[in-house]
């Protein structure tokens, strides 16, 4: 694409529309951004330049002011806004903000996508790209923006790009070399409407792979499974419930890697040498070994990696453990199936934090598996009243609702005795009270800390 005083329109002023913006800048192009947002409330603008002609902020402009041959979506802008369906129907090219990125980038690119387990497993796979010797990134709906740091990158560099289904919705020339795809459960459903439109988002990160390319899919998830058929690139299948004579699976209790033709079965890891808890990891460590493999690490490397891997930040992240009350940070579960996996991963009683803005889901069934495993439940935020009524139905027996999140932590902390486990899994987004899920998972860790005087790390 020629980029030379070419007019792109990026919309979402946070990280990735700056990022967006800066590398549109290094092209030639003529950036114009907006966000709904003032200027003071949006960090880091100020500094891409930008003059008064080309940002658009507190405010919509309209389509016929700027022009647009290029409009880049940030993650979180809804195609529904006008000013993008608009673009639509005048023939405007919408990316999102990841095919911007990987547009010219010639290096290894290494997708993972799925509801749950994304950061987990794109994390994992980025240390163990590390481990091949060759230039490696992490990036993408993990945190940092991919168009910031994917500059300079040659042929022999991997790519490893956590990508939702926001960034996927407008997939154009995206070519994704290994795609991974850990399983799919109702969520977003606000924004997607239903569990087909959201799978349909998903499958994005599959368009356009070759015979050449790996999809590396979850066989126990139906809808997953099933998509294997429908694609051009190899396919393999990972089961942490099901032997699979073809691909990654358990034999007793050892991920294993089999091949029916050559009638081999490899042995990768024992379940007791992993480091990550809960058997919802086992899908994880499973999609990384596949997608290490193929990018040329041996199974020695891969066993010794996964061995080394502790887990990451605000994803059933230990805290510590303050008078024989363990502590557990799992903010990254922001929907039912995350939280449920994460209560399911302790034997211990305990006490749940829970609560935020809902994105669309019944609670319900979430509840059914609080009834058995939660002695004590704390709700707060929007859909706190909503929770509450799920709990009462299914039978929750000891619910308590707070008006603060700090006041939430506090009384979880009297509720627990020696033996219990405090755990922060809000089956919700943090929107309503906190930027993002990290500065809610930041702000118990404090708390919890500041209560038993303990420095934090």
């Amino acid at each position: 694409m020629e980029w030379l005083d070419k007019r792109v329109l990026v919309i979402g002023g946070g990280l990735s529309g700056q990022a967006a913006v800066r590398k549109l800048q290094g092209l030639g192009a003529e950036v114009f951004l907006t966000d709904s947002q003032s200027l003071e409330k949006l960090s880091g603008v100020e500094e891409t330049g930008l003059d008064a002609k080309h940002l658009f902020l507190g405010q919509v402009p309209e389509l016929a002011e700027i022009n647009p041959e290029l409009i880049i979506l940030s993650p979180g802008v809804s195609p529904k806004l006008s000013l993008v369906q608009e673009g639509i129907s005048h023939n405007v090219t919408i990316w999102s903000e990841v095919e911007l990125a990987m547009h010219d980038c010639p290096a290894l690119c290494v997708g993972v996508t799925g509801t749950n387990g994304k950061t987990t497993t794109t994390t994992l796979i980025g240390e163990l790209a590390k481990l091949t010797g060759r230039p490696a990134i992490v990036a993408g709906n993990i945190g940092v923006a991919l168009s910031g740091q994917v500059k300079g990158l040659e042929d022999n560099s991997i790519v490893v790009a956590e990508l939702s289904s926001f960034q996927l919705e407008f997939v154009d020339k995206l070519h994704v070399h290994i795609g991974v795809l850990l399983n799919l459960t109702p969520d977003h459903l606000d924004r997607h409407g239903t569990l087909e439109k959201y799978l349909e988002a998903k499958a994005q990160i599959f368009k356009n792979q070759g015979p050449t390319d790996l999809a590396i899919l979850n066989w126990d998830d139906p809808l997953v499974r099933n998509l294997g058929s429908e694609l051009k690139s190899r396919v393999i299948y990972f089961s942490p419930t099901t032997f699979l004579q073809d691909g990654i699976s358990l034999w007793h209790d050892e991920i294993v890697y089999a091949e029916k033709e050559k009638r081999t079965m490899i042995p990768i890891i024992s379940r007791k040498n992993l480091q990550l808890r809960g058997s919802h990891n086992l899908e994880n460590v499973m999609a990384a070994a596949a997608a290490a493999r193929a990018f040329g690490l041996s199974w020695t490397e891969i066993t010794e990696g996964l061995a080394q891997f502790k887990g990451v930040e605000h994803r059933q992240e230990i805290v510590g453990s303050f008078e024989g009350i363990l502590f557990v940070n799992d903010s990254k579960g922001t929907n039912t199936d995350a939280a449920t996996k994460a209560l399911l991963a302790f034997d211990e009683p305990l006490v749940l934090i829970a609560g935020g803005k809902n994105k669309g889901l019944d609670f319900h069934e979430f509840m059914k598996v609080v009834q058995r495993k939660v002695k004590s439940l704390i709700l707060l935020g929007q859909a706190a009243d909503e929770m509450e009524q799920a709990a009462k139905d299914e039978g929750v027996k000891r619910i308590i609702k707070v008006t603060s999140f700090e006041e939430g932590v506090v009384k979880a902390i009297s509720e627990a005795i020696a033996g219990d486990v405090v755990l922060l899994s809000p089956a919700c987004t943090s929107w309503d009270m906190f930027k993002n899920y990290e500065q809610r998972g930041e702000l118990f860790k404090e708390l919890v800390r500041r209560h038993y005087r303990e420095p934090i790390q």
